[in-house]
Parts: C-alpha cells; sequence; structure tokens
C-alpha cells in the first residue's frame, strides 16, 4: 500500500442525506444509486478507514415539512424513514461482502441493534461498518445533530457531510450565480453569516468537541473516498 493509500482520517462519520439515496427519482430509494455510494463506502473501509453512518430520512418522510402532523409524531416518523434507509444501505453494503452493523436510537430489537456506545466503538474497532438510524432518538433534533452527537461519542477525526453541492457557499449557489464558494470556513463564521449548512445545535457540538466537517458533492460517490483520503473535496470547516 502506497503512502497516498493511507487514510489522513482513522475513524468517520458520514452524514448520507435521504435525498442522496434516491438518486434522480427524488423519493424512494434509487438502488443503483444507492450501489454507486455503498462502493465507495467499501473502498474507503477497505483502506483502512473506520466508517460510521448517520442516514437521513428526507426520501420518505420531511416532518418539517408536514403542516397537519403534530412536530414531534412527524420526527418520529422521520425516524422510522431512516431506519428504511439505514437498512437498505446495510443490504448494499453486505452484498459487496462488507459487514455491517445497524443500530437505532429507538429499540426495534426484531430489526437493528440498539445503540450503544460501547459495542459501536467494539463494532468499529474490528472493522465493521455501523449505520445509525432514528437520528438522535429526539424529536426536534435533526439528523445532522444526530451526525455530530454521534462523532463526538464515537471520538471520529472527522465528519464527512455529503450533500447535493459541491461545498459551503456564502449564497444559495443554485439561486444565485454569484454565488462564491468557501474551501475554508470555521464553525463560528457558519453560525455568525447562517449558513443552511447544518442546524445551530449541530453547529455547536461540533464546534464544543472540536470536530472538522468536510462538506461536498455526492454526485461523484468517490468523493467519500478521496475525502477521507486527505484530497481537497468540497469545503473544509474547522474550528478555527
Amino acid at each position: 500500500m502506497g503512502e497516498l493509500d493511507i487514510p489522513k482520517y482513522k475513524r468517520v462519520l458520514l452524514k448520507l442525506s435521504g435525498e442522496a439515496l434516491a438518486g434522480e427519482k427524488e423519493t424512494g430509494l434509487d438502488f443503483p444509486t444507492v450501489e454507486k455510494i455503498c462502493r465507495s463506502i467499501k473502498k474507503t473501509a477497505d483502506a483502512g478507514a473506520q466508517i460510521g453512518i448517520v442516514v437521513g430520512g428526507g426520501n420518505f418522510w420531511r416532518g418539517r415539512s408536514s403542516k397537519s402532523a403534530d412536530r414531534a409524531r412527524a420526527d418520529h416518523i422521520g425516524m422510522l424513514a431512516t431506519t428504511m434507509n439505514a437498512l437498505a444501505v446495510a443490504d448494499v453494503l453486505e452484498s459487496l461482502g462488507c459487514i455491517v452493523r445497524v443500530q437505532t436510537a429507538i429499540t426495534m430489537q426484531q430489526v437493528a441493534e440498539p445503540f450503544i456506545l460501547g459495542k459501536a466503538l467494539r463494532h468499529l474497532e474490528k472493522g465493521r461498518i455501523v449505520i445509525f438510524g432514528c437520528g438522535t432518538g429526539n424529536p426536534f433534533f435533526s439528523t445532522d445533530s444526530a451526525a455530530s452527537l454521534r462523532a463526538a461519542e464515537l471520538k471520529a477525526d472527522i465528519i464527512l457531510k455529503a450533500t447535493m453541492v459541491d461545498g459551503i457557499y456564502d449564497k444559495d449557489p443554485k439561486k444565485f450565480p454569484d454565488a462564491v464558494k468557501y474551501d475554508v470556513i470555521t464553525h463560528h463564521d457558519i453560525l455568525v453569516k447562517r449558513l443552511q449548512v447544518m442546524d445551530s445545535a449541530a453547529a455547536a457540538i461540533c464546534t464544543e468537541n472540536n470536530i472538522p466537517i468536510i462538506v461536498f458533492n455526492l454526485d461523484n460517490p468517490d468523493n467519500i473516498y478521496d475525502a477521507v483520503m486527505g484530497k481537497s473535496v468540497g469545503t473544509l470547516v474547522t474550528k478555527h
């Protein structure tokens, strides 16, 4: 293995949005897209990185967009959506030869392990990929908050936030052609400039625990591997 094949980040927390798993379908699961993502995850794991994954559920349900449902109940529906995604990603990874464990923040013992930090750490140390469903297990918290929380608990070296945009901009690049992309930015800047990268609770956890973040586009799934290897991908968010 050459020097370039050694991961820069040994333990990573990958945040996958539900929308990314839907591909061009925009809703549900597009398995060719999921397989492309999983092949990059496997490549990264084979290189020696320990990988935890937090999945969103927006391809099935977006609780904040529901005007009729009670917010807490809507968020619980969203947690079930993340579990469906976690099981789907686990299934594809296993078909590729990975050893995977799914843990959920809400107990559903017939389909997944409950989230237990010690178990999750042992799985990672043994080279297993761990997928976390149900967010934090609490309503009113996003899956970005769950990713930040799990990263802090697992002492991850970095959070990889896979999105549909190739980094962080000063304004929405889809609406403003003159939007400027940041190569490096701080957690503080995200809060002060109110950049729509993650919610304030998630940003605060990253700031307090000094967890860097790389925000990148998942159109090219190999960006996962490249980011872990230390190549310049997307936008790097640091404490200072």
